[in-house]
């Protein structure tokens, strides 16, 4: 009589594999909605999280189909690995998040200058959905800034205005940072005035004299920072996830000096992960290696 060895099948493995792929393909999906699509970032992130908790039930069945296959040799270690590998995407995806959030400071807005941060020349409107913050940035948030990115400062370069602005247009294309407000470009603009005005002895005389006009009434529009300072409104994305972040820079001539300033604050939630600080410091390296030489203190 031949005796037959039947090899056993681990059910948890397999259903393991098929929770877990389940889940990185809820993280995929709705991670290419809000990077390409209409997906607003709470919604992604409500997702995200949902994708990392389905990922993480499929773990315990994952590991119950390894343990099946050491004790028995019982078929799904393949699909158990696999599943594993699936669930790993979304949760180290939230995982990594979570640390941040636990580990940085809670800001979503971060400056530059925190004596006298650069003012937005319009507020971002976003609804914050399940993801309340405040309506703005405290002392003592400038200060829990200060000492937990110490090396986030502005800079200050010896070149005239014009210059620098220059740069700053490089520094942004590189940065993948779209503007959308300005002000204060006649600030910035070339000064033609010493090519059309004539020489005294080539004066010419008008036939007809000027006819005097009334006094223009002053302007209503709002004006924003300092008289002389031109400011700079955009707006940018992370690469893969597509988070939304709104900055403004800065740019103030003093002398023969123009110092340059940014500020960063993320669109939605009260905690920006430190990405607001990264995208920043990109900005400033950027910036640093286009005006490499008028660097000054």
């Amino acid at each position: 009589m031949t005796v037959r060895f039947v090899r056993p099948v681990s059910h948890s493995a397999y259903a393991g594999r098929r929770l877990a792929f389940s889940g990185l393909l809820l993280a995929v999906i709705a991670a290419l909605a809000h990077r390409f699509g209409p997906l607003t970032e709470p919604d992604f992130l409500a997702l995200l999280f949902l994708a990392a908790a389905i990922a993480a039930v499929s773990l315990p069945l994952s590991a119950a189909g390894l343990l099946r296959l050491w004790q028995v040799g019982a078929k799904g270690g393949l699909a158990a690995a696999k599943g594993i590998l699936y669930a790993a995407v979304p949760l180290g995806i939230v995982g990594y998040g979570v640390f941040a959030y636990l580990t940085l400071p809670r800001l979503y807005d971060v400056s530059t200058d925190t004596a006298d941060p650069p003012v937005f020349l319009a507020q971002a409107r976003a609804n914050q959905e399940w993801m309340p913050r405040p309506d703005g940035v405290t002392s003592v948030e400038r200060r829990t800034q200060l000492a937990a990115y110490p090396a986030l400062t502005g800079r200050r370069y010896e070149g005239a205005l014009d210059r620098v602005y220059l740069g700053v247009q490089k520094a942004v294309a590189g940065a993948r940072i779209t503007i959308t407000r300005k002000e204060g470009m006649e600030l910035v603009a070339p000064d033609l005035s010493a090519r059309t005005t004539p020489r005294d002895d080539q004066a010419p005389v008008p036939d007809v004299a000027p006819i005097p006009l009334p006094r223009p009434e002053p302007s209503l529009a709002p004006s924003y920072g300092t008289p002389g300072d031109v400011l700079l409104q955009g707006e940018t994305r992370t690469l893969i996830l597509g988070l939304d972040f709104d900055l403004v820079i800065r740019l103030r001539e003093d002398a023969e000096t123009t110092s340059v300033d940014l500020r960063v604050q993320s669109r939605y939630g009260p905690h920006d992960l430190g990405v607001g600080a990264a995208i920043a410091q990109d900005f400033l390296a950027r910036l640093d290696a286009e005006l490499l030489g008028l660097a000054g203190g």
